[in-house]
């Protein structure tokens, strides 16, 4: 059983920064690649995020790809999510989740444990 809380959330300018972590409970961290969504009212959940647990290769959706870092410290089981150049169009709640099975990190249905998210907005 993994357990996952998201902090850091918040309301920003465009164009300003925030950073977003995520903490895991449990001694198996590295067994877990990390994913960071975000869901907009009245749209579906969408991958925005991830870094594998073993050699942490990262993957970006475009709309954030240049803008957003995303990192993890195994020594703290946090994942972290750098988010600069925000715009309005970031504004959702964001999640975190935990996945172990094989297949395309961008694939919400492979998560199997997941965060209560932050809520990000961005004003205009």
């Amino acid at each position: 059983q993994v357990q996952l809380v998201e902090s850091g959330g918040g309301l920003v300018q465009a164009g300003g920064s925030l950073r977003l972590s995520c903490l895991a409970s449990g001694r198996t961290f590295t067994n877990y690649a990390m994913g960071w969504f975000r869901q907009a009212p009245g749209k579906e959940r969408e991958f925005v995020s991830s870094i594998t647990g073993s050699d942490g290769s990262t993957s970006y959706d475009d709309s954030v790809k240049g803008r957003f870092t995303v990192s993890r410290d195994n020594a703290k089981n946090t994942v972290y999510l750098r988010m600069n150049s925000l715009k309005p169009e970031d504004t959702a709640v964001y999640f975190c989740a935990a996945k172990r099975r094989i297949g395309s990190d961008r694939l919400s249905y492979l998560y199997d444990y997941w965060g209560q998210g932050t809520q990000v907005t961005v004003s205009s």
